[in-house]
């Protein structure tokens, strides 16, 4: 059975406090539950959106975000990454995540007494969901958003965290402050690969934690889930209840270990986009594809990049995040991001964006050629001291384009 407060009624599941639950902000007071209904709410102060949209006891809600809520009683919306452009609304059932939250109280143990703490703003999905899965389970959920990093950092330690939500930027803006989080059990990353130089670099901090990677979107939540034993090349395998294929342009299945597009089945999905953005998900038959490319080996799910990313140098297909993967294990590189620009011969060519060691440039752009040869190795690297990203804590794209379009 799942815990109590996961499910609500049955006939209505719906998103509710659990008794034992309890809620805290970025300066470590404990909200109160004493908040009207607000069917729209500001992400900020996190306490205080959370506590409105709760006591709609299952009405219709989003937390930031623009244009008037179309999530009828039941259901909610949430917003995408926004990492391929501006972040889009995503009408979903209340049940679809509480789904999934008794799955986690199984696999996780997430429940009464664990303190949870939630870096992220929770105008964007992965936040709202490890905020909202806590309280349903009876947990300590802390709110850290609108810290800064070395308060962030110190809040882990400092309130004996014991499971994290994060993306592997607020992870690495974290661990960079050297704080040892030694009552951290459990690491939940999202939105991104968790390169071997970060993986490091967070066990030094947090000896004690267990790290589980999980592919997912906004518009399908959990897809995949990576556990020890799963190849680093991978984003792991089913997470339970997901059904996987990969299938051609035609919509036909493709063997095991053949590149194409990831279609999905499962009880987490969205319903559909808010007002009259058609989106970039399509349905066919009960099945869901975000848009991803890649192939399902016996290791696990590999992906090779976003269909709406992959451009073409020199008559070849390329996934810019393959090189961004090989580009972040190298020495020297602490971020990394290849974007393309539009040349008259080859038709596209690569420019890097890493922050890092910029004495180590020679080594690595000779790496990059003798791995991917002249023609898709990065024509030329731009440096930044800082690095742009959304409020889902992934790289703002659209900011490092313009960088490389005005690049001479």
């Amino acid at each position: 059975m799942p815990p109590a407060g996961v499910f609500g009624k049955a006939a209505n599941p719906r998103f509710e406090w659990h008794p034992a639950a309890r809620l805290f902000g970025a300066d470590g007071g404990e909200v109160s539950h004493g908040a009207a209904f607000a069917p729209e709410v500001a992400d900020r102060p996190g306490g205080t959106a959370l506590v409105a949209a709760l006591a709609g006891q299952g009405a219709g809600f989003r937390i930031g975000g623009e244009g008037a809520v179309e999530a009828g009683s039941g259901c909610f919306e949430t917003l995408t990454g926004g990492s391929l452009g501006g972040a889009r609304r995503v009408v979903r059932s209340q049940g679809s995540w509480l789904a999934s939250f008794a799955v986690n109280a199984r696999l996780f143990g997430i429940g009464p007494g664990v303190r949870v703490a939630v870096p992220g703003r929770l105008s964007q999905s992965l936040a709202l969901y490890a905020a909202l899965e806590g309280l349903a389970l009876g947990a300590c959920v802390h709110l850290l958003d609108g810290l800064r990093v070395d308060r962030m950092a110190r809040a882990v330690a400092e309130r004996g965290t014991h499971v994290i939500y994060a993306t592997p930027v607020h992870l690495a803006q974290m661990v960079a402050c050297g704080v040892v989080w030694p009552d951290l059990r459990l690491v939940l990353v999202g939105g991104a690969k968790l390169e071997a130089g970060l993986r490091v670099a967070l066990m030094a901090v947090a000896p004690g934690a267990e790290v589980r990677e999980f592919y997912g979107a906004a518009e399908a939540s959990f897809i995949t889930l990576a556990g020890p034993g799963d190849g680093a090349e991978t984003v792991g395998r089913p997470y339970p209840g997901v059904e996987l294929r990969i299938r051609d342009g035609e919509g036909r299945d493709l063997p095991a270990g053949a590149v194409g597009q990831v279609w999905l089945r499962s009880p987490y999905v969205f319903q559909r986009y808010a007002g009259d953005d058609p989106g970039s998900a399509r349905w066919h038959e009960g099945w869901l594809c975000v848009g991803e490319i890649g192939a399902l080996t016996p290791a696990g799910l590999v992906l090779r990049g976003r269909a709406g990313r992959m451009v073409t140098v020199a008559g070849q297909n390329v996934f810019p995040e393959e090189i961004e993967r090989f580009l972040a294990g190298l020495p020297g590189v602490e971020r990394a991001a290849v974007l393309a620009r539009a040349d008259g011969l080859r038709g596209h060519v690569l420019m890097a964006v890493l922050t890092g060691d910029r004495a180590c440039e020679g080594e690595i752009m000779a790496a990059a050629r003798a791995r991917l040869g002249a023609t898709l190795a990065p024509r030329r690297v731009i440096w930044r001291q800082d690095w742009p990203v959304l409020g889902s804590g992934k790289t703002d794209l659209g900011v490092l384009q313009r960088e490389v379009d005005a690049w001479r």
